[in-house]
C-alpha cells in the first residue's frame, strides 16, 4: 500500500483571501502548501481596474510571512462598465491571469456582478482576442429557479449562448457541483475547464440540513444531491485535464457563519491537501492526485508547472486546529466528519 506521495507544488485555482485583519490571518494557511491561487476579486469595493489589481496583489504580498513563498495570480471582477483597454493592458503586463463573472447576486460580495451580458461581449470579444480566461461562477439568480437547479439552468441559458457566441472565449466553470456541470464540461474538448473543490467531494445538501442546519457547511454554489457528489468525485479522480483543483477555500467569522442570515462559504485552506488524499486514495486514484492538483491547472493557464515538491504521509489521523484566529473574530476550519489520514510531510 501506497503510503508516501511526492508530487508537484500544488496551485490552488479559486481562492478568496479578502482583505485587512482577515488576508493576514488566513494567507499563510494557503502558503503553506500551495504555490500559485488564483485570487478572487469581489472585494467591498470590488477589484475592477488594473491599478486596483495591483495594489491589492502588493497587500497580499505584504502579508506574506517571512519564510514562505506564494505567489498571487490576480483576477479582474467583470462588470459592465469593465474598459477592455484596461484590461487587455493589465493582461498583457502580465498581472492578469482571469476574469471573474459574478451573475449579480450570485454569492458573497456580488452585486455589481452582470446583469445584462449584451453590455459585456466586446469585453469578452476582447478576452477571446488575447486569450485572457474567464472564470465564472455559474448559477442564474432568478427568484422562480430552485437554488438546486441555479447551475443547470446557467449552462443551458447563459454560459452556453455566450460561448457560442464568441469562439475561442476561454472558460474555467469554477467550483462545478453537479453532473449536469460534469457532463457540460465532458461534452467541450476546447477552451473549457473546470475546477472542483475539497469540499464538494465530500459533503452533499444532507449535510448541511438533516439532524440541524450547519452553517459551516453551507457554500454557495450550495451543494447538491449524492448523485452529484459522486458524479465530481469520479471527475476529479478521472485523469481528465480539463478538472482541477479550485478550493473556493472562502472565509468568515464565525459570528457572520452563524448570524439569522448567515455567509455562505466553506474555510478549507488549512486542510485541502489532507481532504483531497484521503478521497483519492479511497477511490483507488492516488497516482491522479498530482494531476487535479498540480499540472490541470497550469497546463489551462498556459504557465510552468512548479518546480518545487511537497511529500504526502499516510500515518495516524492527523489533527488540525478547529478555527484560525483572527483580529475580526475567529474562523471555523471544514471538518469533514471523518479522521484525516495524509498529511503534507
Amino acid at each position: 500500500m501506497t503510503d508516501t506521495l511526492t508530487i508537484r507544488r500544488p496551485d490552488d485555482w479559486h481562492l478568496h483571501l479578502r482583505d485587512g485583519a482577515m488576508l493576514q490571518a488566513v494567507l499563510p494557511e494557503t502558503a503553506r502548501h500551495f504555490a500559485r491561487a488564483i485570487i478572487m476579486p469581489n472585494l467591498v469595493p470590488p477589484v475592477v481596474r488594473g491599478d486596483q489589481a495591483a495594489a491589492y496583489r502588493n497587500r497580499i504580498l505584504a502579508a506574506l510571512p517571512e519564510g514562505m513563498t506564494f505567489d498571487p495570480l490576480m483576477t479582474l471582477y467583470l462588470t459592465e462598465d469593465t474598459d477592455p483597454d484596461d484590461m487587455a493592458a493589465a493582461h498583457a503586463s502580465g498581472l492578469v491571469k482571469a476574469v471573474k463573472l459574478y451573475p449579480a447576486g450570485a454569492t458573497t460580495n456580488s452585486a455589481s456582478g452582470v446583469q445584462d451580458f449584451d453590455k459585456v461581449r466586446p469585453v469578452l470579444e476582447k478576452m477571446a482576442e488575447i486569450g485572457l480566461p474567464m472564470c465564472v461562477h455559474g448559477e442564474v439568480t432568478d427568484a422562480e429557479i430552485d437554488i438546486f437547479d441555479r447551475e443547470a439552468v446557467f449552462i443551458d441559458r447563459v454560459l452556453d449562448p455566450i460561448r457560442k457566441a464568441t469562439p475561442g472565449l476561454r472558460v474555467v466553470m469554477e467550483h462545478i457541483t453537479t453532473a449536469n456541470g460534469v457532463d457540460y464540461v465532458k461534452s467541450n474538448d476546447k477552451d473549457l475547464g473546470a475546477t472542483i473543490t475539497a469540499h464538494h467531494l465530500i459533503i452533499n445538501r444532507n449535510h448541511i440540513l438533516v439532524g440541524g442546519i450547519k452553517p459551516h457547511y453551507y457554500c454557495l454554489p450550495v451543494a447538491k444531491r449524492e448523485e452529484h457528489r459522486l458524479a465530481l468525485l469520479a471527475a476529479a479522480t478521472s485523469g481528465d485535464a480539463r478538472y482541477f483543483l479550485g478550493t473556493d477555500s472562502a472565509p468568515h467569522t464565525d459570528a457572520n457563519k452563524e448570524m439569522a442570515c448567515g455567509c455562505a462559504g466553506c474555510f478549507t485552506a488549512t486542510n485541502t491537501m489532507s481532504l483531497v488524499a484521503e478521497m483519492f486514495d479511497r477511490e483507488g486514484a492516488l497516482d491522479k492526485l498530482e494531476g487535479f492538483v498540480s499540472l490541470n491547472g497550469p497546463a489551462f493557464y498556459r504557465l510552468p508547472v512548479n518546480e518545487l515538491t511537497i511529500t504526502l504521509t499516510k500515518g495516524e489521523p492527523v489533527e488540525y486546529p478547529d478555527k484560525i484566529d483572527c483580529d475580526e473574530g475567529p474562523v471555523t476550519v471544514f471538518e469533514p466528519g471523518f479522521p484525516l489520514h495524509w498529511r503534507v510531510t
